[in-house]
């Protein structure tokens, strides 16, 4: 089977859409084939436990070296999410019901792969009441309650869930990401089902809820955006007092996906490195293979390093 039928049957609201080929990849965004004792015991131990992982989900192109290394990134929640934004390639339709055991199970998979570094993140959940804050707080305390290694998030908008934010910002996570995708003229197409602002708002928000957390957000380019525009979106962060910027190349996942408007070369990321650490940031990740938990550990690290050498 084709992985665009594969795709129509996992995302039939998707196969309405017209076909967008994609350019050929140039050399600097190329990657090996996911292929190690590693990846395979860490994808086994994720059918075991019953667990998600925006690795696999979402398609990411880094998938072969972080599971190598046994770095995986938790998607909790379900595996279908409530909204179908055009580059994503998570599932969309009617979610699943929330497993109980998953806080726990989250848990025991960060045990058994020996992450001093855990990342979490989530599908849209607009069906539920808090949007699946609560789960996150457990997930967070589960964890908190059998390791000690450090907690990074990454959620929804949360739109519309009065005091989701805040009952995820209290859990005390070390990190709390949220993306902004891209900038805000298209969100229209290809983030239909947020709001630009909201996404701000929640990232400021977690400031005013506790200071001593880490905030990070980070975008796609190559969609169609101007550099003036990324360099807006830097201002518009700096002032909800974001510290972690990632920029990354943002890659088709089928043809029925928002068209890749052309591959930004590597001298262009290394640009936008250096305007955003002008702009005050205290940590900037931009490459072309750059995603929100792509070395998150190591970055992590770095972090807390450059916090307290201020």
């Amino acid at each position: 089977m084709s992985t665009e039928t594969q795709s129509k049957l996992r995302h039939p609201e998707k196969a309405h859409r017209a076909d967008n080929p994609a350019p050929p990849k140039p050399g600097w965004i190329r990657v090996k084939a996911p292929i190690s004792r590693e990846y395979n015991q860490t994808r086994e131990l994720m059918r075991t436990l019953s667990l998600n992982t925006v690795c696999e989900e979402a398609a990411c192109p880094n998938i072969g070296e972080c599971w190598k290394h046994k770095h995986a990134t938790f998607m909790i929640l379900g595996s279908v999410c409530t909204r179908a934004c055009a580059f994503c390639n998570v599932a969309t339709g009617k979610p699943d019901l929330l497993d109980p055991h998953e806080p726990d199970n989250v848990a025991k998979a960060v045990g058994q792969l020996g992450l001093q570094h855990v990342v979490i993140t989530s599908v849209d959940r607009d069906d539920l009441p808090d949007g699946g804050a609560e789960h996150f707080a457990q997930t967070i305390r589960a964890l908190r309650s059998t390791s000690t290694a450090t907690i990074e998030i990454l959620t929804p908008d949360f739109m519309k869930k009065d005091g989701a934010v805040e009952v995820v910002a209290k859990a005390k996570p070390d990190v709390f990401n949220h993306n902004l995708e891209t900038v805000p003229r298209l969100y229209p197409t290809i983030r239909p089902g947020a709001r630009y602002f909201t996404s701000l708002s929640l990232l400021k928000r977690v400031k005013e809820v506790d200071p001593t957390i880490f905030t990070k957000s980070g975008i796609m380019v190559g969609l169609g955006e101007t550099r003036e525009e990324v360099g807006q979106v830097m201002d518009d962060l700096r002032a909800a007092d974001v510290d972690f910027l990632t920029i990354g190349q943002y890659l088709q996942p089928t043809p029925k996906h928002a068209a890749i408007d052309r591959y930004v070369t590597p001298e262009e990321f290394d640009s936008y490195a250096t305007l955003a650490r002008a702009k005050g940031f205290l940590m900037v990740s931009s490459s072309p293979l750059t995603r929100s938990s792509y070395h998150a550990d190591a970055d992590f690290a770095e972090l807390q390093k450059r916090r307290n050498s201020q």
